[in-house]
């Protein structure tokens, strides 16, 4: 019965087997990504809600420093803004309260780990290109990308709340399924599901945000020492002769 389909049949079916095979993939995220913010237990007043002020953000790759995207400070953001503890959100570098205010000061810290596999993926890519693409469906790759988010948050009072978050993930893959949308989407699962984390944390932690929680630190009273200034003489008039009465005459 094989005899009677013809050769370029067969491998036209090949390669779609191997194409097919190819483009497989499969992401994992750990932990996996957890429901969006749950509602607050205890709704918190207008009148109690303070400002949320970024103050630095830092951000590294591979233990390398890297410029801070704007676009990853708006999606912190907008994890904070959507637990509706704070009455404002002030992004870095810009100053929309008064010094009098309270505020809560946030210090977020993000570090990011990729390891491609760089060895083992080019001996599995020569064996692919050896077997001429036939072990394409067969060999698996993996691309591992892990997340860090640590936030400091100081009340107005001096007080100083830590959370910390950790994600990570990897995407298996085949010969053909190797493509920066792959990459971006894990990158994109593992950062909500290490965001989801740390903000649930912060509203868990509700209490210690409310403007009733705790006075406004006072501000330290400045004194200035003033010494009195002593008058410089000369010399001559440095003497003082007692007077005498002059005779009577």
């Amino acid at each position: 019965m094989l005899r009677l389909i013809p050769a370029s049949l067969l491998v036209f079916s090949g390669l779609i087997i191997i194409a097919t095979g190819g483009c497989a993939r499969s992401i994992v995220v750990t932990p996996p990504s957890l429901d969006r913010l749950e509602s607050i237990a205890q709704p918190i007043m207008d009148a109690e809600r303070v400002p949320f002020v970024m103050d630095t953000f830092r951000l590294s790759l591979n233990g390398a420093h890297q410029h801070p995207s704007s676009g990853l400070e708006r999606r912190i953001l907008n994890h904070v803004q959507e637990t509706r503890l704070f009455s404002a959100l002030v992004p870095l570098g810009a100053s929309q309260v008064t010094p009098a205010e309270k505020t809560i000061t946030a210090r977020m810290t993000f570090e990011e780990t990729i390891d491609p596999h760089s060895g083992p993926t080019a001996l599995k890519g020569f064996l692919v290109g050896a077997s001429m693409f036939l072990l394409s469906p067969l060999i698996e790759m993996d691309y591992d990308y892990s997340a860090r988010a640590s936030l400091e948050l100081e009340r107005w009072d001096g007080q100083i709340a830590h959370y910390e978050a950790r994600s990570s993930g990897t995407v298996s893959y085949n010969l053909f399924g190797a493509t920066p949308i792959m990459i971006d989407e894990l990158k994109g699962r593992v950062t909500e599901a290490c965001l989801t984390d740390l903000v649930n944390q912060i509203i868990r932690n509700s209490t210690f945000y409310v403007a009733s929680s705790a006075p406004l630190r006072a501000s330290p009273a400045r004194t200035i020492t003033v010494n009195a200034r002593t008058p410089r003489m000369s010399g001559a008039a440095s003497v003082v002769n007692p007077l005498s009465d002059a005779p009577t005459p």
